[in-house]
Formats: C-alpha cells, sequence, structure tokens
C-alpha cells in the first residue's frame, strides 16, 4: 500500500469486525502478531504493517520521525476506510501508537501498548544500539551480533534461531533512516495526559531491553490505563514468545 509517498507492506484479515492495527518492534516484522491474528479474526478485523526497512516494506528515502509513522497509520486507516480503530504495538509499535493518539484523538478508540515507552532514548540504551548498529553495518548479520539480539529481543525462545536465519537471508538491514528514527527518538511522556481512551499494558518479565518501570510510567499517566499486566517469562516480543498470554489478554480488554 503506498501512503503519503511510502509503499508500506500490509497484512489485513479483513472483515466487518471492529478494526485492530498492530505494530512490531525493531528488527522485526508484521508476524510477529500472527496469533492474534489467527484468534481475533473474524470478530475484530486485524491490520499489520512492516515498518519502514522491516518485512516486506523498503527504507525510508529521506528523514524520518515516529510521528511520520503515525501519519501513516492514520493514512493506512484512511485508504482501507477506517474512521477509528484500536492501536498498538510492541517497542516502537507502541511509540507510533501513542503519537497516533496525540495526534488524532477522535480516531484511537484504544491502545495495546506491549514493551514500550514514551521517553526518548535513554543516553547509555543510545550509545549501545549505535555500537550495534555500527557493528552490524560493518560484519553484517553474523552470530557474534545476532544471537545477542535475539536473545535480547525473544530470550532463549525457538524463535530467535529462527529470526536469525532471517537476518542472514535479508539483503540488508533497518540501519538507514530507521535506525536514526529510532534513536534520536522524542519524549512525549509531558503529554500522555491528552490520551483518554483506554490502554492495555503488557511487559514481559524479562525484558533486558525495557525496564518495566518505563511502562509504569506510562500507567501513571495515561488517565485510562490497565495496571502493567506481565508476561511471565516473556522478553522483548510477548505476542510472538507467549501467544497465549498475550491474547488472552487481548481478548479480554478489546471485550
Amino acid at each position: 500500500m503506498r501512503v503519503n509517498g511510502r509503499e508500506l507492506h500490509v497484512a489485513d484479515t479483513g472483515g466487518d469486525g471492529p478494526p485492530v492495527l498492530l505494530g512490531h518492534g525493531y528488527f522485526l516484522d508484521h508476524t510477529v502478531f500472527d496469533a492474534q491474528a489467527d484468534a481475533l479474526a473474524p470478530r475484530w478485523r486485524v491490520i499489520r504493517w512492516d515498518a519502514p526497512a522491516h518485512g516486506e516494506s523498503p527504507d525510508a528515502d529521506g528523514p524520518f520521525t515516529y510521528w511520520d509513522a503515525a501519519r501513516d497509520v492514520l493514512a493506512i486507516m484512511d485508504e482501507l476506510g477506517l474512521p477509528a480503530a484500536t492501536i498498538g504495538g510492541i517497542s516502537q509499535g507502541g511509540f507510533i501508537a501513542l503519537r497516533a493518539a496525540l495526534l488524532a484523538p477522535d480516531r484511537v478508540t484504544g491502545l495495546v501498548l506491549m514493551d514500550t515507552e514514551a521517553t526518548a532514548c535513554d543516553p547509555e540504551d543510545k550509545i549501545a544500539y549505535q555500537g550495534l548498529f555500527d557493528a552490524l553495518r560493518a560484519a553484517g548479520p553474523v552470530d557474534e551480533l545476532t544471537v545477542p539480539l535475539s536473545e535480547q529481543l525473544l530470550g532463549d525462545d525457538v524463535h530467535a534461531a529462527s529470526w536469525r536465519q532471517r537476518w542472514r537471508d535479508r539483503a540488508s538491514l533497518p540501519l538507514g533512516e530507521t535506525a536514526r528514527c529510532l534513536l534520536d527518538r522524542d519524549d512525549v511522556s509531558g503529554r500522555l495526559g491528552e490520551i483518554t481512551c483506554p490502554a492495555l499494558l503488557l511487559w514481559g518479565s524479562r525484558d533486558r531491553s525495557l525496564p518495566r518501570d518505563r511502562m509504569e510510567l506510562l500507567r501513571d499517566r495515561l488517565p485510562s490505563a490497565t495496571e502493567v499486566q506481565v508476561v511471565d517469562g516473556a522478553a522483548h516480543t510477548p505476542a510472538l514468545t507467549h501467544p497465549g498470554q498475550v491474547t488472552e489478554a487481548l481478548l479480554t480488554f478489546l471485550t
């Protein structure tokens, strides 16, 4: 689908059910939500997309921010004729969902926020990620780099090995404009009080990418947020590695 001058791969279960748009985390793609799409459809219409430089979407060809990504999500809704939807995601998918709710509060009926935050990239994290990105640019997706990356995102789950192979098979990794977007994102935590729709908060108990207190900040500042629901044993991508727990929480929230 072409939106705002960008090509984005969009997966849509279709149907007449209430729409739910879900965005994946960095280095992954829309397939992390396969289990949720299967479980929710056709009662809900589940729409997932590949962010620029991920999955089947090309990289952004110029300066790009998560505000731009949020506008892309709203444009996807326009293309599909959806006046409003529940929007959410994991990590960067959550960054985008929060900004979509700030841009168009009347179009976001609920938020699903998994292992995500509202603040800018932590300075220590920024140094670490920049080092990883530089190493990947220089050496490519070698095991020395991708094994710890896959374990950070997915734990020791069987999916980690599968994703390492997918990174090896890709012509390129998301190391261009989207990497700068991740590292240089702005802080929207001071505006969370503007978002009044219900918000489901989920966090993996073994998430080494995002400490729990960043999710608790969302709980404290979003007026209609749930408590932080802990997905026991999950790392940074619970929808993929612990689909049963995530799907159950999502069904309860949507119902």
